[in-house]
């Protein structure tokens, strides 16, 4: 017994293209410790756009993986106790034909941060590498171009003063299947299954290709990627920002204790006449 204990123990799982996911993972995390956690990043996430406005720095983070990944609920976490007009979340949408005739990553520089800005790009720039490449989009050449470019071009976005982060969210084959299903099934969900996804769906084994080739041309000593292996959300979304701020070399701003100010007395203020169309409260 103590063998076999010894043999689980060292035992290390993958994923089914390859990937190594460490060693055995805990236990199911429950909402209450998640939540515990969340917070206390939360609080640091505050601390960090406190220092990012007060300071003028320029933070640029890219979040990148397969459909169901998990990016969209991450940067969700991120971005649920902090200012929309510091911490800008960039979506964009499929390239106009006018888009498409310019230089490749030129319609991304307008969105990078100016002083005071996070930017997280839920998806980007490296979409040539991924979906364009596997579904067709574009050439073999354009590709290859972009892989010469694209490490040139953040090198210049660093040497601008930008705090550059690029993740990459690795979810295994039975769950994003999971994941999608649950999109299908799930009228909360079904706004997040494009055509694209059910195509890219079937192509598991050509995005492995991608991204591995993505990871040898682009993963450079200045802008490393950062793998977030995300099965576990609860626990991949804790650990991507603990990540973040550790990347970041931000300090608690000090602040001016705050008190609430005497309101004014009404002085003769009444109540309208004029009827007021209540909403009804149903609950």
């Amino acid at each position: 017994m103590a063998e076999s204990r010894r043999e689980k123990k060292s035992a290390r799982s993958k994923h089914s293209d390859g990937t190594q996911e460490g060693q055995d993972a805990p236990g199911k995390m429950t909402k209450k410790q998640y939540e515990k956690e969340l917070k206390a990043l939360h609080v640091e996430l505050v601390k960090l756009q406190e220092w990012v406005v007060k300071t003028g720095a320029k933070v640029c983070i890219v979040f990148e993986g397969r459909d169901g990944a998990g990016k969209g609920g991450t940067i969700k976490a991120i971005t649920e106790r902090v200012s929309p007009r510091v911490f800008r979340v960039i979506a964009l949408p499929a390239p106009t034909e006018r888009e498409k005739s310019q230089m490749y990553i030129q319609r991304y520089l307008p969105h990078l941060p100016a002083a005071g800005e996070i930017v997280l790009f839920d998806r980007s720039w490296y979409n040539r590498a991924g979906v364009e490449r596997v579904m067709g989009f574009c050439t073999e050449e354009q590709v290859q171009n972009f892989f010469k470019a694209v490490p040139l071009i953040e090198h210049a976005i660093i040497q601008s003063g930008i705090i550059f982060l690029k993740y990459w969210l690795e979810v295994s084959e039975e769950e994003q299947t999971r994941r999608l299903e649950a999109r299908i099934t799930d009228e909360r969900k079904t706004w997040k299954l494009s055509p694209m996804d059910l195509l890219s769906y079937s192509r598991w084994y050509d995005y492995s290709r991608a991204r591995d080739d993505m990871f040898a041309a682009t993963d450079t000593e200045q802008a490393p990627w950062h793998v977030v292996h995300s099965d576990d959300k609860k626990r991949a979304r804790l650990n991507l920002i603990t990540h973040l701020l550790g990347s970041i070399p931000y300090k608690t701003v000090p602040r001016e204790k705050v008190k609430l100010p005497k309101r004014q007395k009404p002085a003769g203020y009444r109540q309208p006449e004029h009827p007021i169309r209540q909403v009804p409260e149903k609950f």
